[in-house]
């Protein structure tokens, strides 16, 4: 007869003991793909904040978190194209962009590409030529 063993609670400690080291990798995954927002986004981010789940030992682990890029037009189209490029390099900064990061790179690029054909514009308009062809 053996004391203290049991099958079905080795099995649970296993489990619960697999869980927490799950916990454990994605947050150490969360910090870094935030972090990297962060530092490519400059003085353009906000603080981050990170969202928390209970693990079985009773601990709160970062399961999920964000970063605010101020996606802004600046006082010409030269700064608006430099601040639109910074906001794409901090959302693709992580190794793997989610959905949303993706999304605000977008964005940014749109915003790029309008401030580029308002220099385009200003320039033709200062060369006293504009050309459209329709």
């Amino acid at each position: 007869m053996r004391v203290g063993f049991s099958p079905g609670g080795l099995e649970e400690s296993l489990r619960l003991a697999m869980t927490t080291q799950q916990l454990r990798t994605i947050e150490q995954k969360v910090k870094a793909h935030e972090l990297a927002h962060k530092i490519a986004g400059g003085e353009l981010a906000g603080p981050v904040r990170y969202k928390y789940t209970k693990g079985p030992d009773g601990k709160l682990y970062i399961t999920g978190g964000e970063v605010l890029l101020r996606l802004k037009e600046g006082r010409t189209p030269e700064e608006t194209i430099e601040i639109a490029q910074k906001v794409k390099r901090a959302a693709l900064a992580p190794m793997n962009p989610s959905p949303q990061d993706r999304a605000v790179a977008a964005k940014a690029t749109a915003m790029e590409m309008k401030a580029r054909i308002e220099m385009f514009l200003k320039g033709e308009e200062e060369k006293g030529t504009l050309d459209l062809y329709l």
